[in-house]
């Protein structure tokens, strides 16, 4: 992004413990010759918030938040035992990234062997859902269908893996584990850190455009949770184009962006079109009109304090997708391909 002025709208801390669906996130990576990388990672993210960590060059589980720290009251080998894992686990998925590299005649150079596992639960219907999933070099290998409780391979390489795991009923046992362990290991993490993982906070909007003849950004930041919508509408009905994606920022909150081409609409029109942002358990839309004497351009004066803003995202974004390239044991991974 260019460096561009964001105008404050609204940041907003809103209290109360509404409705909302909390995640447990699993995420293993296994490489060969990336350059300052460990061989191994593995990160726990609850509700997009990292509250677990452990690689190969420190050979130790470790909580990433204090409140995670009184797991240890209840369980104080707890950290221990899971290190003990997670080294039984990094043997196992250094095998696995063998096993897909010569299935896939690349035995030499740079590559990524990456899990996704874990549950999502819905803590007012009590519902949930689970994910396992595999990718070799950041393209799809093989996944669980938690519907059909069937294995999708999405390589022809894949297939033994799918025919070796249904011999072995391997969608029911991951199913089990996401079920019971991986859903309650979530309900406990999320009463341990209530104040912070239940808590919602609207964005800061900006607006922003590069030059006059460029589409118009609508620009929010700060959010949290990630179950957000940011999106464009006409007279207060949303327009037909994609919503903006959600990235994480390097505080634990969340960022998106959707831009509006208005090459062909008119002057008097302008004021027809505004930003919509939606929050999960939040009731009322955070609404910002498209007013032109809004919307900051190149060709304006800068503010330094909003473009520090800014920066501060994409760095912190950086630093995210950097320590991204990751990898669930409580949802059964520990599989041979």
């Amino acid at each position: 992004m260019k460096t561009c002025v964001v105008i404050v709208v609204m940041a907003t801390l809103v209290n109360g413990a509404a409705a909302m669906i909390h995640s447990l996130m699993d995420f293993y990576t296994s490489s060969t010759q990336v350059p300052n990388f460990p061989e191994y990672v593995y990160v726990g993210v609850v509700n997009g918030i990292t509250v677990y960590y452990y690689d190969s060059e420190t050979r130790r589980e470790v909580p990433k938040q204090d409140w995670m720290n009184r797991l240890t009251e209840e369980d104080p080998q707890i950290w221990e035992r899971e290190t003990q894992r997670d080294i039984n686990h990094e043997q196992v998925q250094k095998g696995n990234i063998d096993i897909a590299r010569h299935r896939l005649n690349q035995t030499e150079g740079l590559h990524i062997w990456q899990i996704m596992s874990g549950c999502e639960w819905d803590d007012e219907t009590d519902e949930f859902s689970g994910y396992y999933q595999f990718a070799f070099d950041g393209e799809d290998f093989i996944a669980l269908d938690w519907k059909t409780q069937t294995w999708v391979a999405a390589k022809p390489q894949a297939f033994p893996t799918k025919l070796k795991w249904e011999r072995i009923g391997l969608a029911d046992q991951v199913k089990a584990q996401l079920t019971h362990v991986c859903v309650e290991y979530l309900k406990n993490i999320v009463r341990l850190g209530e104040k912070t993982l239940k808590r919602k906070e609207l964005p800061l909007v900006s607006l922003l455009q590069k030059s006059s003849s460029s589409p118009v950004t609508c620009f929010a930041t700060g959010f949290y949770p990630d179950r957000a919508m940011l999106f464009w509408a006409k007279d207060g009905e949303e327009l037909g184009e994609d919503a903006g994606e959600i990235l994480p920022n390097h505080d634990g909150t969340f960022q998106s962006s959707v831009s509006l081409d208005l090459s062909s609409v008119p002057a008097e029109d302008w004021d027809r079109y505004s930003c919509v942002f939606q929050l999960s358990g939040v009731s009322e839309d955070l609404i910002t009109k498209l007013d032109p004497s809004k919307i900051m351009t190149n060709e304006k004066k800068l503010n330094v304090a909003a473009i520090v803003a800014v920066v501060l995202s994409v760095v912190g974004l950086a630093v995210v997708v950097t320590v991204g390239i990751i990898l669930c044991r409580r949802s059964g991974n520990n599989n041979v391909l």
